[in-house]
């Protein structure tokens, strides 16, 4: 997929190499495309620039330096001009500036080169064409808050889409409510300025492994603009319905937030050495928590809601023709009880960090130990896992594990609080854990199977070594490593997540993170060549700015599913940091 993400923790677009904009949701990441043609090239709406003749120019597409501001670059003969794209971010007034804006500057590089430049914004997912009226330096668009382009290219050019020379520098700025007053140029180039220091200095403050350090730090890029910083909720991907393959029909909407998808997510910006986003998010777990007397749903909106109601759009054409176009998730319902075991994983580090100690209050501890008790109470209970497989339940063998993990956690976190009661408990429920797993999970022949009744191979399981289940030298790991591998290999480097029928078909496509995982097990094992081998080869897959989706076809090595997703580059992150934890130079 030739796209990249530009954010603010506010809003996320996707921008193609030939800077349309195909994908913008605003107010907030779940909600309505102002453009979408990713999903519909004729409802979706449009906001380009091009060359006014299109043929025979060379693009080239990347972000400025270590930044989430993209720079699209259009070359031909003695003609050049170039596309900058970014979403303001930065600190103003002891807080974060965010605002619902999207800035485009169109500069020339060389010669005089025509152009053209179109505005088309839609909106309730291509339903609602809104009337507009241009004004003296701007178009507005009537919709209940407000849509304004603010430029200095002549209105009417845009309006009639006529193409014009482009002879100086141009501004564009797209406003969501209010818009904005102040002097154009000068303010889209303070904006442009205070964001890309805005981006250096975070990224200056990563810590980094000693290997793959340009894709880490992307990635850590891609997983910064996933938190919806308002609530602290972390989604799982920008879009929409891109499909897992062709002709599946597995076409989801992972504009929310899964629990354990953030679990993974914070686990890595910890290695990186950024807490913020954790102490973020578990103010939104505590306030689902208080909310969820019964169960907590694997899934959530980004401020809370537990009804995800799932809703197919006829009218919409689908991605490259894909149907169906859903929104919500008909997750929400699913029970997965491993969630419990993360979110005792996410609380950790206020007890056992001394860094955020500052943050902890009391409902923090009482959310831990009711944590643990619906880890002691559903250990046994079978669920959907968390492919969520739409089949009979099971029980799982990667909630055990998060049961275990959950367990394990709560009784260092009651040792640091010195509740003796706390640890006590929490280390009884981890040795019933890893019984229930050692006894009713593992097969002769070599691995740990998906489930205690099943004999199915699941490339989650990985996790058993990477989260320490497993230690390196336990004769059991490498065996349990090698037999996942040889049993879900797609393509080299790529894995299938189970090759069993899960309910609603076959599946085709390798999930990417499972191949990290393996990579990651790899070198948890020590074997740091294959794990590279197996890192060097998802490489391979990742698009033109580093970015990587859901899915990749094994036979084509083309990417699939929504994107991009936080469970890939998360992997990626991780896999470098079990390689190479720091930079020889600094042992």
């Amino acid at each position: 997929m030739k796209l990249a993400l530009i954010g603010n923790c506010s809003y996320q677009a996707l921008i193609d190499d030939h800077a349309t904009v195909r994908w913008l949701c605003w107010p907030r990441f779940d909600q309505s495309f102002v453009f979408g043609s990713l999903v519909d090239e004729e409802k979706g709406g449009e906001m380009s620039t091009r060359p006014a003749d299109e043929e025979g120019w060379e693009v080239e597409q990347g972000y400025l330096g270590l930044t989430n501001i993209l720079r699209t670059v259009f070359r031909r003969g003695p003609d050049a001009f170039e596309v900058i794209d970014f979403a303001p971010r930065f600190r103003q007034y002891d807080r974060y500036f965010k605002p619902t804006m999207f800035v485009r500057i169109v500069r020339p590089l060389a010669g005089v080169p025509q152009l053209r430049v179109r505005c088309h914004p839609v909106y309730d997912y291509g339903r609602t064409v809104p009337t507009r009226h241009i004004a003296s330096n701007h178009i507005q668009w009537h919709l209940p808050q407000g849509l304004r382009l603010t430029t200095t290219i002549p209105q009417a050019y845009i309006d009639e889409a006529r193409p014009f020379l482009l002879d100086q520098e141009h501004f564009m700025v797209l406003t969501w409510g209010e818009p904005l007053q102040a002097s154009l140029p000068e303010t889209c180039r303070s904006f442009l300025d205070r964001t890309e220091r805005y981006w250096t200095r975070w990224v200056k403050r990563t810590a980094l492994p000693g290997c793959y350090e340009e894709q880490v730090i992307r990635s850590a890029l891609v997983l910064k603009l996933h938190q919806f910083e308002e609530t602290g909720a972390i989604t799982a991907a920008s879009t929409t319905s891109l499909p897992e393959y062709w002709g599946s029909q597995r076409n989801w909407d992972y504009r929310y937030c899964w629990l354990r998808d953030a679990f993974f997510t914070l686990n890595a910006m910890r290695r990186l050495n950024h807490f913020e986003e954790t102490e973020g998010f578990v103010g939104y777990l505590a306030n689902i928590a208080r909310n969820a007397p019964g169960q907590l749903q694997p899934v959530y909106g980004i401020t809370g809601e537990a009804e995800l109601t799932e809703e197919i759009l006829d009218h919409l054409a689908g991605y490259r023709g894909e149907k169906p176009v859903r929104i919500g998730n008909a997750a929400y319902s699913q029970v997965q009880h491993d969630v419990y075991g993360e979110m005792m994983a996410v609380l950790a580090p206020l007890f056992l960090d001394v860094r955020l100690a500052g943050g902890r209050h009391g409902v923090h501890l009482e959310l831990v130990d009711d944590l643990l008790t619906r880890i002691d109470r559903h250990l046994e209970s079978p669920d959907a896992g968390l492919w969520e497989i739409r089949d009979e339940p099971k029980l799982h063998t990667f909630s055990l594990l998060m049961h275990w993990l959950g367990a394990a956690t709560a009784a260092r976190i009651g040792r640091s609080v010195s509740d003796e009661a706390l640890a006590a408990r929490g280390d009884a429920i981890m040795r019933r854990a890893r019984a229930v797993i050692i006894d009713r999970c593992w097969r002769d022949e070599g691995y740990f199977a998906d489930a205690a009744t099943t004999d199915h191979a699941d490339a989650a399981l990985m996790m058993m070594v990477n989260l320490g289940f497993l230690s390196p030298n336990d004769p059991q790991a490498r065996s349990h490593v090698e037999n996942l591998a040889d049993r879900l290999r797609a393509a080299p480097g790529l894995l299938h997540r189970y090759v069993h029928h899960d309910g609603i078909g076959e599946t085709h496509a390798a999930f990417t993170v499972c191949g990290f995982w393996h990579a990651e097990a790899l070198a948890r094992l020590g074997l740091r060549d294959e794990a590279r081998e197996v890192v060097d080869a998802l490489l391979q897959h990742q698009n033109h700015v580093g970015l990587f989706s859901e899915d990749i076809d094994p036979t084509t090595g083309e990417q699939l599913g929504n994107f991009p997703q936080t469970y890939s580059h998360v992997g990626l992150i991780n896999t470098a940091f079990a390689l190479e934890p720091y930079p020889e130079s600094l042992r």
